[in-house]
């Protein structure tokens, strides 16, 4: 083969390749920009509008699979699995707010890294929902939701193994670490205040009945 023939026949599977590339890259960044949507929804309580947003990240991380399907190298360059985990992170922030069943990586379609990724994210997103919570005086939700925010820590600290398998899970599951310690303690301090207030209600109560 000539060198001008070889070199129409690379351009023409490089260009190729770069068209995929710019079309899964679009579609990774919509579905990411819908998902933060929804998790913006879901803490305005705006669940139909969420679930809409979600289903709309859904197609744009198929379309950007669909894209690059071929090309393999470009598939696993990173953004589509950026996608995937802010998909996995605002499924289970819905599920956890809700109070619906958890769903599994297998249920949404996701790699094992990304899901898990996306739940140790999720942890920052119901500490944003405790304090929601707190500022409602809803302190047993609260105490609920930390209950749960304990569980998945304990679970990702079971997930031991290379970063190069997990994607850097255990600084996530860190940073998920410190984010429950910070909740406890504002949990902890409202129940306080509030076991107090409650005293002091009683014993102004009991005096005004002397």
């Amino acid at each position: 083969m000539d060198l001008v023939t070889l070199a129409e026949e690379l351009r023409a599977e490089l260009g190729a390749g770069t068209k995929a590339r710019e079309r899964g890259l679009t579609a990774a960044r919509s579905a990411i920009r819908s998902c933060g949507n929804a998790i913006r929804a879901l803490h305005r309580h705006e669940l139909d509008a969420a679930s809409e947003l979600l289903d709309d990240a859904q197609r744009s991380v198929d379309e950007a699979r669909d894209a690059l399907e071929d090309y393999p190298d470009v598939r696993h360059a990173g953004f589509v699995h950026d996608a995937e985990k802010e998909l996995a992170e605002a499924r289970i922030t819905r599920a956890l707010i809700t109070g619906a069943e958890l769903p599994s990586h297998r249920d949404l379609g996701l790699p094992a890294s990304a899901y898990l990724k996306g739940m140790a994210e999720s942890i920052g997103e119901l500490r944003r929902h405790i304090l929601d919570l707190m500022r409602q005086g809803e302190l047993k939700r609260c105490e609920e939701l930390l209950a749960t925010m304990d569980d998945i820590y304990h679970m990702l600290v079971t997930i031991d193994y290379p970063d190069g398998i997990t994607h850097g899970l255990r600084r996530l599951t860190d940073v998920a670490r410190s984010i429950i310690e910070r909740t406890r303690g504002d949990v902890t301090t409202s129940v306080t205040q509030e076991s107090l207030r409650r005293a002091l209600e009683d014993h102004a109560g009991r005096v005004e009945r002397q």
